[in-house]
């Protein structure tokens, strides 16, 4: 290799040294970019009734500002205080499993396989403690961190100004490519841009479809805290795999300090919901979506979550549509579908 060679290598490294080191920073410019993704839609869509750019965006933010002021007004308070009813209860249902248990086991029934934990009294002191941990960490990052607050607040900053101008700062991030490749970048912007705002509609409708479907299902099933239970399967959605499965524990829970039977219902109604979202939903608003094999997604889950964490794992999904787009248009088919053997 030449001088110029090696230098150009030891330049790579130490760019994507830093990069790793900026790596939360990054993480967050990534937000900022999916937020501007999703109001930039409807700023075009304002656009076509001959509304200036500034006009449209003043109007998107306006609009965005008004619906999370009612979000904070009137759904946060009732679910704050149900969600500190759930904490509450979740020992006391804890106890009743526990309980069933070594009915199980004074029974003499075959259940060698049954859990220790589950027929030992002791655990549950721990358990007392580890929930309110739980969600003590959960929300750490929106609550009692003066570093999570500048976090948002440079988010929102963020967005505000990529909304403003969109392209200059699109021009700015194509100067980091080759000149002889920008204008092939520029269309993989293009479909990413497409790709993740797909993504971030098809998302947005199945969250409201399962958290909706989830309250009526457990109205009608007359199961406790309906605004908590419903509200969390619809957010947890966003996360595939790990979240659908999560959702369902906290309601069969609940469902057992009130009639067994009704664990069962719980059970078979949220199986009804996934299928229905899964096999109808689904396939009519992901049409567009970029595809996302269920390991690669799972992969993509838990890659983002060990090196991000918390934020890593909420940001998986539009991070490997993102990074697909890019693989399939600049490594397959601009590299390996030309590669030609001598």
């Amino acid at each position: 290799m030449k001088l110029s060679q090696w230098l150009g290598l030891f330049c790579l490294i130490i760019a994507g040294y830093l990069l790793w080191q900026i790596r939360q920073l990054l993480l967050l410019l990534f937000m900022a970019i999916v937020f501007t993704t999703a109001l930039n839609r409807l700023v075009r869509s304002l656009e076509r009734f001959n509304l200036q750019r500034k006009s449209a965006v003043g109007l998107t933010l306006l609009t965005a500002c008004l619906l999370t002021v009612l979000f904070f007004w009137l759904i946060v308070p009732p679910f704050v205080e149900q969600l500190q009813n759930l904490v509450t209860l979740v020992p006391e249902a804890w106890e009743r499993i526990q309980e069933f248990a070594s009915t199980l086991q004074a029974k003499e029934l075959e259940w060698d396989w049954f859990p220790p934990f589950l027929v030992n009294q002791n655990p549950l002191d721990s358990l007392q403690t580890l929930v309110p941990r739980v969600f003590q960490n959960f929300f750490s990052f929106f609550s009692n961190s003066v570093t999570a607050f500048l976090q948002v607040l440079f988010v929102l900053a963020l967005t505000v100004m990529m909304l403003l101008d969109p392209q200059g700062y699109r021009s700015s991030a194509l100067k980091l490519f080759p000149s002889f490749y920008r204008r092939r970048a520029d269309e993989i912007l293009t479909l990413s841009e497409l790709a993740l705002g797909n993504w971030l509609t098809g998302i947005l409708i199945n969250c409201i479809f399962i958290g909706l479907l989830s309250g009526l299902g457990l109205w009608a099933l007359q199961i406790k805290l309906v605004l908590v239970h419903a509200l969390m399967a619809g957010i947890l959605n966003f996360i595939p795999n790990i979240g659908p499965a999560a959702s369902v524990v906290f309601p069969i829970m609940i469902a057992l300090l009130d009639e067994p039977w009704k664990i069962w219902a719980v059970l078979v109604l949220y199986f009804i919901i996934q299928n229905i979202e899964s096999y109808w939903l689904t396939p009519i608003v992901m049409a567009k979506q970029v595809s996302l094999l269920p390991a690669v997604t799972l992969i993509a889950q838990i890659f983002f979550a060990s090196t991000f964490g918390l934020l890593g794992l909420l940001l998986a999904l539009p991070l490997t549509v993102v990074v697909k787009t890019w693989v399939e248009e600049a490594i397959f088919k601009d590299i390996l579908d030309r590669w030609q053997t001598n």
